[in-house]
C-alpha cells in the first residue's frame, strides 16, 4: 500500500529524502570515487580504466557489452541519485562548467555521479589495442571531450531522468575514440 497514512490516520515514516539507496549510490558514484571532492570525473574515469585493465576486458564483445549494460544501469542509477541530491557540484566542477560550458544547466548532473565517465572511457577504448599509448591517449582525449562537451554532447545533457547524464558522455566517448584511433594510426606509422 503506497498511502502515506496508516489506519489510525497518522503519517507513516518515509525514507529521508537525502539518503541515497546503496545500490544506485555505489553504481552512480563509481564505487564511491565520485565522492572525491576535486575532479571527481577524472577519478571516475580512472575507475573505468581500472575495469578496462582486467584481462580480457579489451575484447570488443566484452567491452561493448560492458558499455551497453553500464549505460542502461547508469541511466537508472544516475537518475535515482540526481533526484535525491539535485545539481550539487564540487568547486572544480563549477569552475569547469563556468569556463567551458557557459549557460544554464537545467538538468541535474551532480558531481558525485561518475558512472557516465566510466562508460565514456569504455567507449573510448572500443576497437583499439590495449597498449600504454592507447590507454594514456584515450584517457586524455576522453577527459578533454567530456570537459568541452562538443555538440551534440552539450545538447544531449539536457535530456532528463538520467538519460542526459549518460548520453553526453557517450558522445564524448565516441569523439575520444575517433581521436584515439587517429593518434594510434599515426603512432603506428611513425614508430613501427
Amino acid at each position: 500500500m503506497n498511502s502515506s497514512k496508516n489506519s489510525a490516520g497518522g503519517a507513516q515514516p518515509e525514507e529521508p529524502s537525502d539518503v541515497i539507496p546503496f545500490l544506485p549510490r555505489i553504481i552512480a558514484t563509481g564505487l564511491f570515487s565520485g565522492y572525491i571532492p576535486w575532479t571527481s570525473g577524472t577519478f571516475g574515469t580512472l575507475v573505468g580504466v581500472l575495469f578496462y585493465l582486467i584481462p580480457g576486458a579489451e575484447h570488443p564483445a566484452v567491452l561493448g557489452a560492458m558499455s551497453v549494460i553500464g549505460f542502461f544501469v547508469g541511466v537508472w542509477a544516475s537518475a535515482r541519485v540526481a533526484d535525491i541530491v539535485g545539481h550539487q557540484l564540487t568547486r572544480t566542477a563549477e569552475m569547469s562548467k563556468r569556463l567551458f560550458q557557459p549557460g544554464d544547466h537545467e538538468t541535474a548532473d551532480p558531481s558525485i555521479v561518475v558512472i557516465d565517465e566510466i562508460v565514456g572511457i569504455w567507449i573510448t577504448y572500443l576497437f583499439l589495442p590495449k597498449t600504454l599509448v592507447v590507454i594514456i591517449a584515450g584517457f586524455i582525449a576522453f577527459r578533454a571531450c567530456d570537459i568541452l562537451k562538443p555538440q551534440p554532447a552539450r545538447a544531449l545533457e539536457r535530456v532528463p531522468h538520467g538519460w542526459g547524464i549518460m548520453l553526453d558522455d557517450v558522445v564524448a566517448g565516441i569523439y575520444a575514440n575517433i581521436a584515439t584511433q587517429i593518434l594510434w594510426y599515426a603512432w603506428v606509422q611513425v614508430y613501427h
